[in-house]
């Protein structure tokens, strides 16, 4: 199995910048591919913010426009997300997440979440 540890987050204003931080433990060599996925207030549904490869690979949401990167360190099983230019719209809880297989196909494992607040 799988577990996740997020760290970072917080609060910043409009402009800002944070950086978030999700550490594997367990059968981390099972992990595919690491990253986040956020929540705003009041909705049900994630979002994608960005994915990496164990290949280094990326994806980003369409919002994201250059704003943010992701790293990942395979050795580390440690994935990063550096938030620049931060908009009140990012407001959300940032949810870390691996892909790993399973006996039913792949799945994702998730992280507790951290909050993010942006601010005028």
């Amino acid at each position: 199995q799988v577990q996740l540890v997020e760290s970072g987050g917080g609060s910043a204003r409009t402009g800002g910048s944070l950086r978030l931080s999700c550490v594997g433990s367990g059968n981390t060599e099972a992990i595919m591919a690491m990253g986040w996925y956020r929540q705003v207030p009041g909705s049900q549904r994630r979002e994608l913010v960005a994915s990496i490869s164990r290949d280094m690979i990326t994806e980003y949401g369409q919002f994201v426009k250059g704003r943010f990167a992701i790293s990942r360190d395979n050795a580390k099983s440690a994935a990063s997300l550096q938030m620049n230019n931060l908009q009140p719209g990012d407001t959300a809880t940032y949810y870390c997440y691996a892909e790993v297989p399973g006996f039913r196909g792949v799945h994702y494992v998730w992280g507790q979440g951290t909050l993010v607040t942006v601010s005028t």
